[in-house]
């Protein structure tokens, strides 16, 4: 199986790129990993919330296959520990998924066409971060989850 996290907009922190970074070539270890991101919408102060995630959501939709499973990252999304997670990933593997497909959204969320082609909707907490901190949080949990899987002493530290 093939996992892809889309991300909508560009990090600036060399912090928050450099941790990410750490992770994504952790991840290479269990799955081929790909990260892509969508660069920001240009003159967004003239487009509407709606018009926004419209523009966006065509974006995203581009670099999605039909056969993808599309998975959206979002604040009404179902929750996980750790180990469901992981559980979750193990269930896409042993259902033959080819690529499963993560989506970081802009600042409005989702048009409601990603929100039709979606599988499944996952919310890390139910607080609000911003939207470059996600990725980290998201590519270590999903390095943690194919470490439980695999039995791994990382979980435990």
């Amino acid at each position: 199986m093939n996992i892809k996290l889309i991300a909508v907009g560009k990090t600036d922190d060399r912090n928050l790129i450099s941790l990410t970074d750490t992770y994504i070539q952790r991840l290479g270890f269990y799955v081929n990993f790909n990260f892509e991101i969508i660069p920001d919408i240009k003159n967004v102060k003239n487009l509407s919330e709606t018009q926004q995630k419209e523009k966006e959501g065509e974006l995203i939709l581009k670099k999605i296959a039909p056969t993808d499973v599309l998975i959206l990252l979002d604040e009404n999304g179902k929750q996980f520990s750790s180990e469901g997670f992981a559980d979750e990933l193990q269930k896409h593997m042993n259902s033959g998924v080819k690529q499963l497909v993560f989506v970081i959204g802009g600042p409005y969320g989702f048009s409601g066409a990603v929100y039709s082609k979606s599988r499944g909707k996952l919310s890390l907490s139910k607080m609000t971060f911003s939207h470059q901190m996600i990725r980290l949080f998201f590519v270590e949990q999903l390095y943690r989850g194919f470490t439980i899987l695999r039995n791994e002493p990382y979980h435990h530290r």
